[in-house]
């Protein structure tokens, strides 16, 4: 196993605002070339060269980890340690110009999420955290270390929703708990909890381990914890890229109901 340090992460935090700059760089051009995916998701240039210097940067480090990208190949073996990468989280809202779009780079050991990082380019903000040791925000070189959110009981609670995937089942589930929402892109959802400026992120409906890994690593650092709808950890099993639908809460005590929506 790779040892975890304030090292370790000062590089990853390095390479995720390199990438992010390169990011910075396409998005201000006048265009962009855009393609499609065999999933029909949306795939430009940036993605393209983020994944290509995080890639490097990460092999740099020698650290003889394999590298699961959104814009790699899929491992065809099981393995439980390995960095989890999306080069760029929110392709769409970066087409739309939004700002709404991160980098996510987060180390998995054992099928769990360790070490995460997530800048956000726009923004100039990356955070940043290491089980066990916190969760840190940097904006322009200021450092915030992230509180541990512990009894939350906001009422109304404030769910912080996917802005490109709202579905029937969640537009229910807000209602349901009479929460106010607030949307917004990529992996943005999972510092607003983190910060616990929000209190739920619920996800009915596909995402991929390299989407939440990074985020759930910090969320666990500030008392948070993402658990599918049997109440259960996600595992990070890369034999299962795509994440069972999920409930994300800025502190780990709170429970919301989904028992009526179970399985619709």
């Amino acid at each position: 196993m790779i040892e975890l340090n304030q090292d370790l992460l000062n590089n990853v935090k390095s390479i995720s605002e390199e990438a992010g700059q390169a990011i910075l760089d396409i998005y201000h051009q006048d265009a962009f070339k855009i393609e499609s995916k065999i999933d029909q998701s949306p795939l430009t240039e940036a993605d393209l060269v983020s994944h290509s210097i995080i890639n490097q940067g990460l092999n740099k480090l020698k650290t003889e980890i394999p590298i699961l990208s959104e814009e790699g190949d899929i491992f065809d073996t099981d393995i439980s340690t390995y960095w989890c990468i999306d080069p760029l989280d929110g392709t769409k809202e970066f087409i739309k110009k939004n700002g709404e779009f991160t980098v996510n780079i987060a180390l998995i050991e054992q099928y769990q999420p360790v070490l995460g990082v997530i800048h956000i380019p726009v923004m100039n903000e990356t955070f940043v955290a290491i089980k066990g040791e916190g969760a840190k925000k940097i904006k322009d070189n200021q450092i915030t270390q992230l509180s541990k959110q512990n009894n939350n009981n906001r009422q109304p609670p404030i769910f912080t929703v996917s802005r490109s995937h709202l579905n029937h089942q969640t537009q229910d589930f807000i209602k349901q708990h009479l929460a106010k929402t607030i949307a917004a892109g990529s992996s943005l959802k999972l510092t607003m909890l983190a910060e616990g400026i929000a209190d739920c992120y619920p996800r009915f409906g596909p995402t991929a381990l390299w989407d939440i890994a990074a985020g759930h690593a910090i969320l666990r650092e500030t008392g948070g914890e993402i658990r599918n709808l049997d109440q259960q950890p996600l595992v990070y099993n890369i034999n299962n890229i795509l994440n069972p639908s999920f409930i994300a809460v800025s502190d780990r005590n709170r429970q919301f109901i989904v028992e009526e929506i179970h399985g619709t």
